[in-house]
């Protein structure tokens, strides 16, 4: 299994140049990989976040931090309040 890990950790670490990531992957496995690392790096478990904080954490990566956003939410990465207004990490 670490060897797992380690794959998959040069796969993602593929996906960035001098610390931004270069392109959202188009393939669903690559970007759930991806998805998870920035899940896991950015964003604390136990913590609430704003959407301001949550933009301001995926603008450090890529410019597209709504799409990134959508991204870990749909993939329940980062679980959005009713009213929109917070976000917590996840599975």
């Amino acid at each position: 299994m670490p060897e797992n890990d380690s794959s998959n950790a040069h796969q993602v670490e593929a996906l960035f140049s001098h610390g931004r990531l270069t392109a959202i992957p188009r393939r669903a496995a690559r970007r759930e990989q991806l998805l998870v690392h920035l899940g896991e790096t950015l964003f604390e478990r136990d913590r609430t976040y704003t959407e301001r904080e949550v933009n301001e954490a995926l603008l450090t990566v890529h410019e597209d931090c709504a799409a990134l956003r959508r991204y870990l939410v749909v993939a329940g990465l980062l679980v959005r309040s009713r009213d929109g207004g917070s976000y917590r990490r996840g599975r």
